[in-house]
């Protein structure tokens, strides 16, 4: 028998049964509407379309000289450490994001999730050092920095999301208490939970910061590409300094069952001995002792697709940006429709119109906690994600988010209106 308190301070961290908490929540009440899950709408992905694209990228190989021998090694056998579609990936980024780095600078990961504990594992050294985080942020994040033990410093979103000054207060602060702020973690486009979107006089002037203050920045963009309009240049695409680590994932785009994503990291590292290589490199070795390889085969069903479209990601998703785009508008309607502005001037409700991705955030006037949350589910049929989940600084103690991802346009309209009730009954 083992005492919790003897194991790592993670597994006791509330951190960690956030997403479990949910899930439970939802199959304990299987009839409810649910705002919570973060994921693709399924009526997107045919199953056969995963046969085409492993074929596809099989005579891609051939057509390129492999035998047939090492086309079977390509998909039985482990990989190379650092992804063996990192050409494939560099020609998309190029055609889609206009981020152009060698294939050599990207290593393939296990979901983006993987990605961010590579970086903050290779970046953090010392106790003193600390990560940046925009607030509320990806609950992943956090969830990185309580396993590996690493100091969190939250930089509070302002009513309009990020803030520069917000930013520059937390790094000053961090090093008048003797600490050294290692990188800044965003969401520059339409982020998880609050839906902001960094505008693009603000991610030059982000640039010119982290160059000034010798900080790094890991960029975390999964929703750009399956949101309406034409996005803002990557944070990665404008930077000249190479002060930012890239981190992608094909979860929203392709699909999540194949969890396959990547990290650019074009920094040059130094060693003593004076040779140099890329920070990369550094990734491909922490990835060898924690994953070993990503999966060969999810890699060659993700290249197919991507060879499929020409290496454009917007263009394969074009059809589920539109749809994502309708259910944000369906659900801000709604919202509007079931609280006219006296009602919710009067509830003390208010809520942000993000131009696209799959969240918004909800400020309601009541304490929007795990209990609230058991009553929504059981007494009015509607989930959603208390957004307390996101702040590392114990905020977004009367807000909720909600996804508009997964459901359609009928169970948003139902859920709405299951919401509103919801909301009206814990306000009396």
């Amino acid at each position: 028998m083992l005492r919790r308190s003897e194991l790592h301070a993670s597994v006791s961290d509330p951190v960690l049964d956030t997403m479990n908490f949910l899930n439970e929540v939802t199959l304990r009440y299987p009839g409810a509407i649910s705002f919570a899950p973060g994921r693709p709408y399924d009526g997107f992905f045919e199953t056969e379309e995963v046969l085409a694209h492993l074929r596809r990228y099989l005579d891609h190989l051939a057509d390129h000289g492999a035998s047939p021998d090492q086309v079977r090694t390509a998909v039985y056998q482990y990989g190379p450490t650092a992804g063996q579609i990192r050409e494939i990936i560099a020609d998309s980024l190029r055609a889609d994001e206009g981020i152009d780095v060698p294939a050599a600078a990207i290593v393939v990961t296990v979901g983006a999730q993987e990605a961010m504990m590579l970086a903050v594992r290779a970046l953090i050294r010392d106790p003193d050092d600390v990560l940046l985080v925009s607030s509320p942020c990806y609950v992943g994040i956090t969830g990185v920095a309580r396993l590996l033990d690493v100091t969190l410093c939250p930089v509070p979103e302002s009513a309009d999301g990020f803030s520069l000054d917000n930013l520059a207060a937390a790094i000053a602060s961090a090093r008048a208490a003797g600490r050294r702020p290692r990188a800044f973690y965003l969401v520059p486009d339409h982020a998880n939970p609050s839906g902001s979107t960094l505008a693009p006089a603000d991610r030059v002037a982000l640039l010119d910061l982290a160059a000034r203050e010798d900080l790094l920045i890991l960029e975390d963009t999964p929703y750009r590409l399956v949101s309406p309009g034409e996005p803002a240049p990557t944070l990665k695409a404008l930077d000249r300094r190479h002060s930012v680590i890239h981190l992608g994932s094909y979860s929203k785009t392709i699909f999540p069952g194949a969890r396959v994503g990547f990290a650019v990291a074009d920094q040059t590292v130094t060693g003593d001995d004076g040779r140099a290589g890329l920070l990369a490199d550094e990734l491909s070795k922490i990835k060898s002792m924690i994953t070993v390889n990503t999966s060969s085969l999810s890699q060659a069903v993700v290249a197919g697709a991507l060879l499929a479209a020409g290496g454009r990601v917007s263009e394969l998703n074009a059809k589920a940006t539109g749809h994502y785009g309708e259910s944000m508008r369906r659900v801000v309607d709604r919202l509007a429709d079931r609280l006219p502005e006296p009602r919710r001037t009067e509830l003390g409700v208010r809520w942000n119109e993000p131009s696209g991705g799959f969240f918004l955030g909800l400020t309601v006037g009541f304490e929007a906690d795990d209990a609230a949350l058991t009553r929504s589910a059981e007494e009015f049929g509607v989930i959603w994600t208390p957004m307390r989940y996101f702040h590392p600084d114990d905020g977004g103690r009367r807000a909720i988010r909600l996804s508009v991802s997964y459901l359609s346009p009928a169970e948003i309209d139902d859920g709405i209106t299951r919401l509103v009730a919801f909301i009206e009954a814990e306000s009396r």
